[in-house]
């Protein structure tokens, strides 16, 4: 793939009192290049307790790709392609949530714990358009 489709990708999770932060950070980094810093934000729950906000977001072509390969090796990628009418909304953003649990083993797997938000470019910036190129990157 010569040219990426995207104008960044963020990918974020919450890190809970009852979690090591180290860990969760090591499920983060199985998305993101080595170069890639994690930025992190303390937060407070409803009843005061502790959040760390991990998030990245990356911007570099190269740094894309690799994001965008380690999406590929989903089980699932054929199901996220067929859903891509439900996962990029009209701002031409394109979502998916993977699996901490399994991140953290090194893992790729739809579930619950990471969010991915893609930016997908389209000239002119249509849903339609986005779609077209996020499968295109997805293929």
């Amino acid at each position: 793939m010569a040219s990426v489709p995207f104008h960044y990708i963020d990918l974020r999770t919450f890190c809970y009192a009852t979690e090591d932060d180290q860990r969760v950070e090591t499920a983060l980094e199985t998305y993101l290049p080595e170069e890639v810093e994690i930025d992190r934000m303390k937060s407070e729950g409803h009843h005061g307790d502790r959040i760390i906000v991990l998030s990245a977001r990356v911007e570099n072509a190269d740094e894309m790709r690799h994001v965008l390969g380690k999406l590929r090796e989903l089980a699932d990628i054929d199901q996220v392609r067929d859903e891509l009418d439900e996962r990029v909304d009209d701002n031409c953003s394109f979502f998916v949530s993977l699996d901490k649990q399994s991140a953290y083993r090194d893992t790729i797997e739809l579930g619950e714990g990471i969010t991915l938000r893609a930016k997908v470019e389209a000239y002119p910036a249509k849903k339609d358009a986005a779609v077209e190129n996020a499968r295109d990157a997805l293929a």
